[in-house]
């Protein structure tokens, strides 16, 4: 299992971006969490497989219908025992 921590910014607040991606997530079968973070980006980390998480890194460039996407830098994490996922 991989993991990968993705760091989203531009309109990603407020617009319904950690919600959406937990749908996503969910559906892929990926565990994981997505969180707002103080200055105004969003944190995402994400565990499952290679396929999975390269589709929800090509979603993460789009995000919902109202969000406005800068940049998503994306590092490598070593395997991590998570359950579910979660937005905070």
């Amino acid at each position: 299992m991989a993991c990968r921590r993705f760091v989203v910014s531009g309109r990603v607040q407020g617009v319904w971006y950690r919600a959406s991606t937990r749908r996503l997530a969910e559906s892929l079968g990926l565990s994981g969490h997505a969180l707002n973070l103080p200055d105004g980006r969003v944190e995402v980390l994400a565990c499952g497989g290679d396929g999975e998480l390269d589709q929800l890194t090509a979603w993460l460039w789009q995000g919902p219908e109202l969000a406005v996407v800068d940049d998503v830098s994306c590092e490598d994490l070593p395997e991590q025992a998570i359950t579910g996922f979660h937005t905070g």
